[in-house]
């Protein structure tokens, strides 16, 4: 039976942190109930609040929850610290505001465990998704993304930026290796691009997802910008993309 260890990147949520990691704690505790097959990784990554305070007392509360410290902001690097310190079987993320549906978790493990798969994605825009709350402003911002990438890179999948990923962690050099090096938000799409141009085995999950648009800290002219300038980096890893070893079991 895989382990696995799911991220939560943070950054000053000192007022809602203990509500959602319990919550996600105890339906984790309840779906799978077998003794130190999963964590939850709490990566802070430069909070200025109590979050960190609240993250270690957590941890202390609570076996299967772990603080990681990144010092510098960034949702790439966070993942890229939690991850590289990892030895579960299979490793992931969702941010914090639990926007995807809990119970994909329980579909994206029977992807990587039983069904053949090497990395799982959720997607929003899957005509069996159904999303909730989302205004139309990021609604359509979220699409015209999704095409630019697919265009410009030449890629296939339909979600880059939802915040709900899983992947055996024996392809995490190949996929760092293939392009997925940024520290920040486009990390989540460099994953996707770098797993199609080395061939891995794609799951793209149609998703539950409620947008959570009162607490969000993206600002979306400044994202624009971010994910343009990553994508150009991007596209020259496609011509010299990193081998892997197919060692599927």
């Amino acid at each position: 039976m895989p382990s696995f260890e799911v991220t939560i990147p943070v950054l000053n949520e000192e007022e809602t942190l203990e509500r959602q990691i319990r919550k996600l704690h105890t339906f984790l505790a309840h779906h799978f109930p077998t003794p130190n097959q999963w964590k939850i990784i709490i990566a802070d990554n430069g909070s200025t609040d109590r979050t960190p305070h609240l993250a270690a007392a957590l941890a202390d509360m609570l076996p299967e929850v772990q603080l990681v410290r990144v010092p510098e902001k960034g949702v790439g690097l966070a993942l890229k610290t939690s991850w590289g310190q990892s030895q579960a079987d299979l490793v992931g993320y969702m941010d914090l505001d639990l926007a995807t549906d809990l119970q994909h978790f329980i579909q994206a493990y029977h992807a990587l465990s039983t069904e053949g798969y090497d990395l799982v994605y959720g997607t929003r825009l899957h005509r069996k998704s159904k999303v909730i709350g989302r205004t139309l402003k990021r609604e359509i911002t979220s699409r015209v993304f999704n095409f630019i990438a697919r265009r410009y890179l030449g890629t296939r999948f339909s979600d880059g930026m939802c915040g709900f990923k899983w992947l055996k962690r024996r392809y995490l050099q190949t996929l760092l290796e293939g392009g997925a090096v940024s520290n920040g938000w486009f990390f989540s799409t460099e994953l996707l691009a770098a797993a199609e141009w080395n061939s891995l085995n794609i799951c793209e999950l149609p998703v539950t997802w409620t947008d959570d648009t009162s607490g969000s800290k993206v600002h979306i002219g400044r994202l624009a910008k971010q994910y343009l300038k990553a994508m150009l980096v991007l596209k020259k890893q496609k011509k010299h993309p990193a081998r892997h070893d197919d060692t599927r079991k």
